[in-house]
């Protein structure tokens, strides 16, 4: 036993196993939850934005422009989406480290007096180019993973996204330990570290072919099951050592050592990696010592179709009167809409709207959040641990819609879209919190807006990747993902960052607030949040047309194209 197990420890480190595992589809999965572990920067925007009110002297409503802009590269990726429909992974992934690096340095570069002070809409450019590398890493990465995984979508979207949501927490722990407790260091640390994390995984995220499996073979979760206990325990970890440096003053030194536990804890799943390599490479060396005959099998319909047109992605059609014929044509729900059918169709529509009102408003929570504790009167470290709060809350909120919208889904025909809805209606709750400004209840309405905020964005990504298809689902997706920044521009700058400086103007004698001048009291955020609660509301309402649009959809398996037909199956059997 312990010769064999010796052989296996050798031939595991053998330069042909290593070069195995990086190119397998599994490390695909690993590389991109790293990346996205590295793209959240943009969540910890509230603890630098003090900074910026202070060193640049901007009053909120100037703030919250940035803020704007900040969300709408965030979430504007057509750019993005365009460009992996005609170009490998990894040269999406180069452009991003390129964006990421060139926009948040020179807002560093601001920051330390390095530059020139530049005028407030530049510094909108900056923010926007640097932010909007993150679209590059989920286009690039999350892509990827849902065509290398199309039957268990939810759980990859949810996993990836996931680490998303933690990102903000472990840039939190990773600056405090390379930096020290020093905002406008933050700033640097989330421009060179994405961009490093990009390029050093960027040949390794790709799309591979992807093999239909027998109608009665049975699908794999376990890996996706031990990637989340990961996550969980990298998430428990976080909220751990968040508790903790609340309470107890930390060293350096004790910084240095928490983020060194942090980063083991999340290049774990390398070795689910290696193992589920090493479990193929044992039954591919079984299977070889007895060979099976080979089966072919013809393509199906949509991949000859596929195959054979060349129309441009746009539109089904070479010819511009055959676009706008088809464009109102659109195929069965689950079949491969092109882009332009997409974006006309009610269902599009209907997640435009619930984006606008339901991720705008959570944005807006979460973009205020340091601003909303000031007013309140909570201390500066109750304040930075709200903002921990929502970024673990966030994660828990992107795996649990993933992994459970999933589940549902494959054991009752639970339709995500009635997930999407109940999703919307809880956000409200925290919202009605934060307007009337109930004692202590902020620590709730951080985990209930940031539980909310993370479990929108796996529900819609997965709705449009059923309902529309995977064929041009880097574009669509980023489409779906692009109405939030206007829902986000209305109600944090034009109505809370408005309300907040008259409020603030009303209690400094009429002098405009510029600086460090804020706005005391309950009264500084009640009405906007008002206002963003029955939006939100509103947002629910409006999805409950989607919910009847595909009841009949969902009631069937969504996945069928996925699976090798019955008699296909029987036939390869009989070969076999």
């Amino acid at each position: 036993m312990a010769d064999g197990e010796g052989a296996v420890a050798v031939a595991m480190c053998t330069p042909a196993f290593v070069a195995r595992v990086v190119r397998s589809r599994w490390f695909v999965v690993f590389a991109s939850m790293v990346v996205m572990a590295a793209s959240g920067s943009t969540y910890i925007f509230a603890l630098y934005s003090k900074e910026l009110r202070s060193t640049l002297g901007y009053n909120q409503q100037t703030l919250n422009t940035l803020s704007f802009f900040k969300d709408l590269g965030t979430n504007v990726g057509v750019v993005s989406g365009l460009v992996q429909q005609v170009a490998p992974t990894w040269a999406v992934l180069l452009i991003g480290a390129g964006m990421n690096l060139a926009g948040y340095l020179m807002i560093y570069l601001s920051l330390t007096a390095r530059t020139a002070t530049p005028p407030v809409w530049l510094m909108c450019v900056y923010i926007c180019v640097g932010a909007n590398a993150l679209t590059f890493s989920n286009t690039g990465a999350l892509v990827a993973c849902v065509k290398n995984y199309p039957e268990s979508r939810g759980m990859v979207i949810g996993l990836l996204k996931g680490f998303v949501g933690l990102s903000g927490a472990i840039y939190t722990q990773l600056y405090l330990a390379i930096y020290g407790d020093d905002a406008k260091s933050l700033v640097l640390l989330i421009a060179w570290l994405p961009a490093a994390v990009y390029i050093f995984f960027v040949h390794t995220i790709r799309v591979m072919p992807y093999r239909r499996r027998g109608d009665g073979d049975e699908l794999d979760c376990k890996p996706f099951f031990r990637f989340l206990y990961i996550s969980i325990a990298l998430a428990s970890y976080l909220l751990v050592m968040i508790v903790v440096q609340k309470q107890v003053h930390f060293s350096h030194a004790a910084y240095v050592v928490g983020a060194t536990a942090l980063l083991l804890i999340l290049f774990l799943p390398l070795g689910i990696v290696v193992r589920e390599e090493h479990k193929a490479a044992s039954q591919l060396e079984q299977s070889l010592q007895q060979p099976a005959a080979i089966a072919i099998e013809e393509p199906t319909g949509s991949e000859k179709a596929d195959a054979k047109d060349s129309s441009p992605s746009w539109c089904p059609a070479a010819s511009c009167g055959g676009c706008i014929s088809n464009m109102f044509r659109p195929p069965a729900l689950g079949e491969d809409y092109s882009i332009m059918q997409a974006l006309v169709s009610v269902e599009m529509l209907v997640l435009f709207v619930v984006s606008v009102f339901g991720i705008g408003g959570t944005l807006t929570a979460i973009d205020n959040m340091a601003q909303i504790g000031q007013s309140l009167g909570y201390p500066a470290k109750s304040i930075n641990t709200f903002v921990s709060l929502i970024s673990i809350w966030n994660y828990a909120g992107r795996v649990g819609a993933g992994y459970l919208s999933e589940m549902l889904l494959s054991r009752y025909r639970f339709p995500r879209p009635l997930a999407l809805t109940a999703v919307l209606l809880v956000s409200c709750v925290g919202h009605l919190l934060i307007a009337f400004g109930v004692p202590q209840s902020l620590y709730a309405s951080s985990v209930i807006i940031g539980f909310c905020f993370g479990a929108q964005w796996p529900l819609l990504f997965a709705i449009i990747s059923e309902v529309f298809g995977l064929k041009y689902y880097s574009t669509l997706f980023n489409f779906g993902s692009a109405a939030s920044p206007i829902g986000a521009y209305v109600l944090n700058v034009r109505i809370a960052g408005h309300m907040y400086d008259a409020e603030a103007t009303r209690q400094h004698g009429g002098v405009a607030v510029v600086g460090d001048k804020i706005c005391k009291g309950v009264q500084c955020f009640k009405h906007s949040f008002i206002i963003i609660t029955a939006v939100t509301f509103a947002g629910a309402l409006v999805s409950l047309l989607l919910v009847w649009r595909t009841r009949n959809f969902y009631k069937g398996d969504i996945y069928a194209k996925f699976k090798v037909a019955p008699t296909a199956a029987a036939e390869q059997a009989h070969r076999s």
